[in-house]
């Protein structure tokens, strides 16, 4: 069922996000990432969405028929959206719609619609099972086994699951992306500084962000908060999933239980942050600070997908509390010159 203040127009328009242009007319598909009901100063109801496609996403507001509306787009669905484009010089980029109602079939494809990691899925598991594959302890090999094999269930969960609702690598594979990441860089370090113990800072890289396995749910592309993410939180069902494993496996050495689950529930560096105790090891600070490195160079990503061609700012963007920078791809450069 259409949902009107206008309808759109019988084909709609492929157009990517990262392409609209101030003024631009709009009649396209996207997906809602998330959705929330604000309050006019006079005390009546506009909706706030949050849309996406394959190159990032951007705000859109309806101001009318919210009653309609509200119930054809929950965050998840595939919406058809007619309105316009503009860049506020308050409030940033934003599309205004005029009409909305929930895309038929043959309108979209999902591919178009969803984020994807720019290496191969099928690269980062091979990625994986070679890192691995280097940890000599066999308690952590077993444990990184029962954990992180597609053949297990908790294993499947976490190759599929994003890293983040928003801020990098928030799409399908993103954890396994991030989490390899982060691993791949303590073991390229871990030579480096003496004293660490590298089976340990590998394996709880590998496994420092297993709660969003919980954490997290994922609808075409739309990423929310479960019940237990919200009241129990990412870290602590990071720090259960892990010892619950630990527990079941014999012969399993305490301190090096201890390590891990330290790197766990300290990753995040400060109590502010949300981490119950800060780093104390050599280990955990280690994984802690390419943890954080890894997070502000997936939030470049991110914007960089949003940029149109040939821009070089973006606007400010609360992941780096800046703006950022992209410099000239030699490419371009070349074009530029000749």
């Amino acid at each position: 069922m259409a949902v009107p203040v206008e309808q759109p127009t019988l084909t709609p328009t492929k157009c990517l996000i990262r392409d609209l242009a101030e003024g631009q007319d709009v009649d396209a598909v996207f997906v809602v990432r998330s959705q929330s009901v604000r309050q006019k100063r006079n005390g009546e109801s506009f909706i706030k969405l949050q849309l996406g496609d394959r190159t990032g996403c951007v705000e859109a507001v309806l101001w009318d028929g919210v009653e309609q509306v509200r119930p054809h787009c929950a965050a998840g669905t595939v919406v058809r959206v007619a309105g316009r484009y503009s860049l506020d010089p308050r409030y940033g980029a934003g599309i205004t719609i005029r009409a909305l109602r929930p895309a038929a079939e043959g309108e979209y494809d999902v591919s178009e619609l969803t984020e994807t990691p720019p290496v191969p899925y099928a690269q980062m598991a091979a990625d994986l099972e070679a890192l691995v594959g280097t940890v000599q302890q066999p308690h952590l090999r077993e444990l990184l086994a029962r954990l992180l094999d597609p053949g297990t269930e908790c294993g499947r969960a976490w190759h599929s699951a994003p890293a983040a609702k928003y801020y990098h690598q928030a799409y399908r594979h993103g954890l396994l992306e991030h989490s390899l990441s982060v691993a791949q860089g303590v073991s390229a370090l871990a030579a480096t500084f003496p004293g660490l113990d590298r089976d340990v800072a590998v394996s709880g890289a590998l496994l420092h962000d297993i709660g969003k396995v919980e954490a997290y749910a994922q609808a075409n592309g739309a990423i929310e908060l479960t019940d237990a993410g919200k009241l129990l939180g990412e870290i602590p069902l990071g720090y259960f999933t892990v010892r619950r494993e630990i527990e079941r496996i014999e012969g399993f050495p305490p301190s090096t239980a201890q390590a891990v689950l330290h790197i766990i529930l300290s990753h995040h560096g400060k109590l502010e942050h949300g981490s119950p105790v800060v780093p104390c090891t050599r280990e955990a600070t280690l994984v802690h600070f390419i943890d954080n490195l890894g997070g502000n160079l997936g939030s470049f990503d991110r914007i960089q997908k949003t940029l149109a061609e040939g821009a070089r700012w973006s606007a400010f963007d609360r992941g780096i509390s800046t703006s950022a920078y992209f410099a000239p791809t030699e490419d371009e450069r070349a074009r530029e010159a000749a």
